[in-house]
């Protein structure tokens, strides 16, 4: 008895022929963390990896077939062909697993940082892998029977499919559940259920925006060591960008990337901060908040007033100067300027972006104008890749040789960790140019300045072949999440806020977070509000006469 493949009998199987192409060619960075889990021995773990592979394409026929349908099934396949496709090449390429956060960051990223993750690869592997079969799926001779007929039909495949998977399910739990509670990195892995997850918690997170923000510190007022001081304050918050603290030779790396900085006099070098998240969508929204990392969410942090606000209670003027893409929510009720946009002719811009130091090309001006204390935020591009090459103007050029393409897997780690160094390199003369600025407006001006830098989070360059960031948090590695944290003082503002520098620099091997960086900046400043946590001010055992 022969079988034949009539139109009717291929849209039936079009559940599993779908379901076979999604788990066999567009998972490679599933099933190569999944092989290194499951592989005791040369053999050994072959048979839990069949079996794997069965009951991924029998789950994935049993949800296929609930909408087999006339209709449905196919503008939902080619929609699932074409963002599976994008979604297994970032993944293969870059090692990056996807979860919501990773969709708010591609959501929220600026046209300029997205068209640097473009390259020629990109568009072949999603022509091979997304367009081709999408195409193939548009030609296919499909016809579908009575709606009572696809109704059984489905409900038969759903039903056969879901017995088999249980069965096997039954068979390799024993073997299955150590690796998958082992390596909680595989459900980021596996396309499309991480792109369906992490869309659908990203929508939940964007879709649910609070009507009315809360206030946050509307009791806050200057402390006592303001009262009778005739000299204005100015602080500084350099927010950096894609920075990690393993490159920095103020954390003892070998390359000597902060040459200016290690002789800058007052200089507190905090070695180990850990950050709120690892991508900035996440990261400086948290960092600015009162919730610290473990009671953050997107909504929680919209819903209610952060750090900058509550500057504004106590009386000091804020403003926020950008270089990125964006504050993130942050700055949407104090003062706002982008300095982003190129301009033609000028110096510290090229065509496409403007490097960091135009942030600084208007400071002095804007110190000596005030008529407030003030709080300023710098928001460096940094050194956000893949396009690192493009962070710094070409005398920074200094380690070599240096990846010059976004198509990272054409270049050697060598030299894309060079071309990293070099953004590190470049962020060392902003900080320390900064600093001079700020020691000379000490003097110029007659007031008490000081400065603070942390970056949003680090960045993986190639270890255990994971690159850029935005992995899960649960398992993202520490070059994603330890990050640098600095702290320099005028001699004004250390005595007038009664700051002990030796005591500073004893703890700067102490372990902090995102977490401090909020009631630091209350107590460095002195402001007192009900909503400040001294416990959670790093700086507060430094104090004295308060």
């Amino acid at each position: 008895m022969k079988l034949r493949l009539t139109r009717h009998t291929l849209a039936d199987f079009l559940p599993l022929i779908a379901s076979l192409f999604l788990v066999a060619v567009d998972n490679f960075a599933f099933w190569k963390s999944f092989i290194g889990a499951t592989a005791g021995g040369p053999l050994a773990g072959v048979p839990v990896q069949v079996g794997m592979f069965l009951l991924l394409v029998l789950t994935f026929t049993a949800f296929l077939a609930l909408i087999n349908f006339r209709y449905v099934l196919k503008p939902v396949l080619l929609l699932l062909l074409i963002v599976t496709s994008v979604a297994s090449y970032f993944m293969n390429h870059y090692g990056t697993p996807i979860d919501w956060s990773m969709v708010q960051n591609i959501m929220e990223t600026d046209t300029r940082e997205s068209v640097e993750l473009f390259s020629w690869q990109m568009v072949l592997s999603v022509l091979l892998l997304g367009v081709l079969p999408a195409v193939l799926l548009c030609l296919a001779p499909l016809r579908y029977g009575s709606v009572r007929r696809q109704i059984a039909v489905n409900l038969g495949t759903l039903a056969g499919a879901a017995v088999v998977a249980l069965l096997l399910l039954m068979l390799m739990f024993k073997s299955l559940a150590p690796a998958l509670r082992e390596h909680r990195e595989l459900r980021f892995l596996l396309t499309p259920t991480n792109v369906i997850q992490a869309v659908n918690g990203y929508a939940q997170r964007k879709f649910t925006a609070p009507v009315v923000v809360a206030a946050l510190g509307t009791d806050a007022r200057k402390g006592p060591l303001w009262s009778g001081q005739t000299r204005r304050t100015v602080t500084v918050i350099v927010v950096g960008e894609t920075a990690r603290a393993a490159n920095f030779s103020l954390n003892k790396y070998a390359r000597p990337t902060n040459p200016l900085l290690a002789k800058q006099a007052g200089l507190v070098n905090f070695s180990n901060m850990q950050s709120c998240g690892t991508a900035t969508a996440v990261s400086v929204p948290c960092v600015f908040s009162a919730l610290g990392r473990h009671n953050y969410t997107d909504t929680r942090a919209r819903s209610q007033e952060g750090l900058l606000d509550v500057f504004q209670h106590a009386g000091l003027d804020v403003l926020w100067l950008d270089n990125n893409s964006g504050c993130k929510g942050v700055c949407d009720r104090v003062r706002k300027q982008d300095v982003s946009v190129p301009v033609k002719g000028d110096p510290l811009c090229n065509s496409e972006e403007c490097f960091d130091e135009r942030l600084l090309r208007d400071l002095p001006e804007i110190i000596h104008n005030a008529r407030q204390d003030l709080v300023i935020v710098l928001h460096q591009k940094g050194s956000h890749g893949p396009a690192y090459w493009k962070r710094y103007p070409d005398r920074f050029k200094v380690f070599g040789p240096q990846c010059e393409t976004n198509d990272l897997s054409k270049c050697t780690r060598e030299a894309i960790v060079a071309a990293y160094d070099n953004t590190i390199l470049y962020t060392d003369f902003v900080l320390s140019k900064t600093i001079d600025l700020l020691r000379d407006s000490a003097i110029r001006d007659d007031v008490d300045t000081s400065l603070m830098y942390f970056s949003d989070h680090g960045e993986s360059l190639g270890e255990n072949n994971l690159y850029l960031h935005g992995a899960p948090y649960v398992i993202a590695p520490q070059e994603q999440r330890h990050v640098p944290f600095m702290l320099w003082l005028s001699d004004g503002f250390r005595e007038r806020f009664k700051l002990d520098g030796q005591c500073l620099a004893a703890r700067a091997d102490q372990e902090f977070s995102h977490d401090n960086i909020f009631h630091s900046a209350l107590g460095m400043l002195d402001i007192n509000t009900a909503i400040y946590n001294p416990k959670l001010d790093l700086f507060n055992a430094c104090t004295h006469a308060r």
